[in-house]
């Protein structure tokens, strides 16, 4: 069993046996198919936040905890029916299964909880997998 809170090499996590990001995953170092980088990643969030909480500035009374409803619900559904939120099709990223397949319901459902839970997307590992990918058993990848 492998524990988040494990060193690197419990999970074969080292960063020193692979050159990028992914390799170990036999995903390419660049181009479509790569694992996304961060700053891409941050502005897919950005990117389905802010609607979000614009429509729950005019429609709530409390836009809070609105946002992170409308959020949840934009993000899960859009990954479990498209592979991708809007976000993520703004930016050029898809969130696939490991085995490169689109995630479903499930996998969009669990990637979603533990994100709007904060945490566990800032917890990653060498392959820049957080701990809600990790759970879901998904990665976000280049689209393009």
């Amino acid at each position: 069993m492998h524990a988040w809170s494990s060193g690197p090499s419990a999970g074969g996590d080292d960063r020193a046996q692979q050159a990028y990001r992914g390799q170990r995953l036999g995903l390419p170092e660049h181009g479509p198919g790569s694992v996304a980088g961060f700053g891409p990643r941050i502005a897919a969030i950005v990117a389905d936040w802010l609607p979000c909480y614009g429509l729950a500035l005019l429609f709530t009374e409390n836009p809070a905890t609105s946002t992170l409803a409308l959020f949840a619900l934009l993000t899960a559904a859009s990954i479990s029916v498209a592979g991708r939120s809007p976000g993520h099709a703004l930016v050029g990223l898809r969130v696939a299964m490991l085995g490169g397949q689109r995630a479903g319901f499930a996998a969009g459902v669990i990637r979603t909880v533990l994100i709007c839970l904060v945490i566990p997307p800032v917890v990653y590992n060498s392959d820049g997998r957080g701990l809600h990918d990790r759970a879901a058993g998904t990665i976000v990848l280049r689209a393009r």
